[in-house]
Parts: C-alpha cells; sequence; structure tokens
C-alpha cells in the first residue's frame, strides 16, 4: 500500500492516524486515506476549521512529532500491541493534552484494547458514555447514539472513554468507538454501499471529536 509523505508542520490543523507494528494482522492503515480525505473536506465545509484537506499524517506512538497534534485516531486496536516506547509515548502525549480517537473493533477484540490501554494507564477506567456527554454536543448535537456496525445492523455501536484522574469532571482524553467503524462510513461516503443515515452520523462524531480535542 502506498502511504503519501506526512505534511510538513504549519500550525493548521493536520488529520493523525497512529501507525503499530502488526502482530499477526494488519488494520491500523485500513480506511487510509479515503476517510482522512473526505473527513478533512467535511470539516473545512462544515467549520470554521481550515485543515490541510489534500495531505495527512501517519505517526508512531513514540514520535516526538506526534506532539504537535492535539487529536490522533487510532484504527483496529483488537489488533494493537504497543512495545515499551509506544506505551509511553502514548501516556505522555495524553498527559500532555492529546485527545486520542478510538475506532473499529467489535466482540472480543475489546479485551486486547483493554490489555493494552492499561498498559498505558494502569489505573485507567473506560467509562461508559451516553449522548449526554459534551463530546456528542461538541459542534453538531446529537440526540441518540443508535448506531450499527456497518454491515451488520444485528451489532449496535457504544461508546466509552477515559477521563483525566478518572474524573468525570476533567477532560475526556480517549473516546472508544466499540462495535462501531466510523471511519468505513467516511471511507465509503461517496458510494451507495452504505445507508446514509449511519454515514451522516459518523461524519457528525467525527467532527464532534475533533472539536472536542481540540477546545478541551
Amino acid at each position: 500500500m502506498h502511504f503519501e509523505p506526512n505534511v510538513p508542520y504549519d500550525g493548521r490543523f493536520t488529520f493523525v492516524r497512529v501507525r503499530y507494528q502488526v502482530h499477526g494482522r494488519s488494520g491500523w492503515e485500513f480506511d487510509y486515506p479515503d476517510m482522512e480525505r473526505n473527513l478533512m473536506a467535511a470539516t473545512r465545509e462544515l467549520t470554521s476549521l481550515r485543515p490541510h484537506v489534500k495531505g495527512s499524517n501517519i505517526h508512531d506512538l513514540d514520535d516526538p512529532e506526534l506532539l504537535k497534534y492535539p487529536v490522533a485516531y487510532i484504527s483496529e486496536p483488537g489488533y494493537w500491541i504497543p512495545d515499551s516506547a509506544e506505551v509511553m509515548g502514548l501516556r505522555t502525549y495524553l498527559a500532555k493534552g492529546g485527545f486520542l480517537i478510538v475506532d473499529d473493533f467489535m466482540r472480543a477484540e475489546w479485551f486486547n484494547f483493554a490489555e493494552q490501554m492499561r498498559r498505558v494507564l494502569p489505573n485507567a477506567q473506560l467509562t461508559r458514555l451516553d449522548v449526554t456527554h459534551p463530546v456528542f454536543d461538541a459542534f453538531f448535537h446529537l440526540d441518540s447514539l443508535a448506531m450499527p456496525y456497518p454491515n451488520n445492523p444485528g451489532l449496535q455501536a457504544e461508546w466509552f472513554g477515559i477521563y483525566e484522574d478518572n474524573d468525570p469532571a476533567k477532560r475526556l482524553m480517549v473516546v472508544i468507538n466499540y462495535n462501531n467503524d466510523i471511519g468505513d462510513y467516511m471511507e465509503w461516503s461517496q458510494t451507495s454501499w452504505l445507508p446514509v443515515n449511519p454515514t451522516n452520523d459518523a461524519y457528525k462524531l467525527a467532527i464532534n471529536y475533533l472539536v472536542y480535542g481540540l477546545t478541551r
């Protein structure tokens, strides 16, 4: 697969995707680059941000350059096994104010994700989120979180989060799309492959996440 060069840092919003070493199965690059290109185009049209639309970045968790970017996205964490440097890199990123979007995993893949997050933040609590949380009202107001996994309408999405110091009064550091794949919805949004309503909801969620991560 061809990966484009990273966009040189210039202060404008740049979408950042987390890369990790593959242990038996790939996944971090799923939906690249169409998902980020489509999301950045929508963000430019709908918000006052002026993001890079034709380019995006890929960073390892232990890359110091990651600290320049306030929001990062990780795909398929059911197969993510960071080494000790990546564990420390993510811990540092979150402590310095970074906001992590976790997407594209389901069912038993939860157990590996939870285990790896315990390595990053040993005391972290993965707290269920409902529609009243400010992250779902950061730009678009959402009245419902009812949303099926792409191509699997019997599997309904759930949301979890990790708060700074496990305190709901403090900022959300990590938002977790479980039993969901908003990246898939956005990747295929220019086709008729996936339903319109959840595709629109995927964009609303993603833009809310970006705005929340930039303002908290």
